[in-house]
């Protein structure tokens, strides 16, 4: 069966290079939502703690129950506000304040102009108001940039918004509580770094989606995909292979099937541009469900090992190719 490993020394190198630009890996908090973008909720959860990561951030009380032993804190970014020793949730709406248990350690996240998620500027006082009302604890105040991948005033015209948010919290009676907006794009073209945590994600597992324009720091890709051979056979020239025959084979030739396709979420992409496997094979012909056909007699193929690589052979992001994988 198809197959993905885990670079630990190519993940540690990434945690480090971030460290250093926060100043502290104490600052670090690892993203492991989605299955930690691909690579596995569980493996990457215990690497980042022995790496000596003390905060992480999941998608839902689910991922947060498999992980929560091994962190410090667990900032959950959707679900209910319950009390909890380890957790702690993010707050989008007035709405989930409303629905939040009495007691419950919440952060509230403030759109600052990604209009995505988050309490709308206008909202803010009205939230604090509530917070306190519903006897809540406000442990965080967040944000999330919607340009920092981009050259552009997008990323310092909401970094100054979030600066008037965290002037109105303090003004409003609230301390002790920690504050980040960064992502990994945001942290990997900063020059400096003030705040309490950074939410890296992308970064961490190997890639920076900064354009050449920004300085690079170097990231190592920490997921490799290898898929096994199935069956080989020998074609003569004109054979055409898999699906609507897409392929004429030019010339005899040995040609084996592996088991990768996208029942395990990989691309199925366009036959007349083949995908590039990371041994420079091509795939030959359409991408089934469960089998890709390649020109090849190795038992097992590494058909990527950069997905940053692969997603611009299929135009898009690293972040579609990883998180589509199925857990293998």
């Amino acid at each position: 069966m198809a197959t993905i490993t885990i670079n630990k020394d190519n993940f540690c190198h990434n945690l480090n290079q971030i460290a250093l630009k926060t100043g502290s890996i104490n600052k670090i908090a690892i993203v492991l939502k989605d299955n930690a973008y691909g690579h596995g909720l569980e493996i990457m959860a215990q690497l980042a703690s022995e790496f000596g990561i003390r905060h992480a951030v999941v998608k839902n009380r689910d991922e947060a129950n498999v992980i929560r032993e091994l962190f410090r804190t667990v900032l959950i970014l959707g679900g209910q506000a319950v009390p909890d020793e380890t957790c702690t949730y993010a707050i989008n709406t007035l709405d989930d304040i409303e629905k939040a248990q009495k007691g419950s350690r919440v952060e509230l996240k403030v759109d600052t102009g990604m209009h995505r998620n988050g309490i709308a500027i206008d909202d803010l006082d009205r939230a604090l108001e509530r917070i306190v009302d519903r006897e809540l604890v406000l442990f965080g105040l967040m944000t999330h940039f919607r340009s920092a991948d981009e050259p552009g005033s997008e990323f310092f015209w909401q970094k100054k918004q979030f600066e008037h948010v965290k002037t109105k919290v303090k003004a409003a009676g609230f301390t002790g509580f920690r504050m980040h907006s960064h992502n990994s794009a945001a942290i990997l073209r900063s020059k400096s770094f003030e705040e309490d945590l950074v939410r890296v994600g992308i970064g961490a597992y190997g890639y920076n989606e900064l354009p050449e324009s920004f300085d690079k720091a170097e990231l190592k890709p920490v997921l490799s995909l290898y898929a096994r051979k199935m069956a080989t056979k020998r074609l003569k020239k004109g054979d055409r292979i898999g699906y609507g025959g897409d392929f004429g084979v030019p010339c005899d030739m040995q040609v084996s099937t592996y088991d990768l396709g996208y029942g395990d979420g990989w691309c199925r992409g366009d036959s007349s541009q083949p995908y590039l496997t990371a041994e420079g094979l091509p795939v030959l012909g359409r991408v089934s469900m469960d089998f890709v056909s390649i020109a090849s007699q190795k038992e097992v193929l590494c058909i990527m090992n950069d997905a940053q690589s692969a997603a611009k052979q299929f135009g898009t992001i690293s972040y579609e190719i990883t998180t589509a994988l199925s857990p293998l």
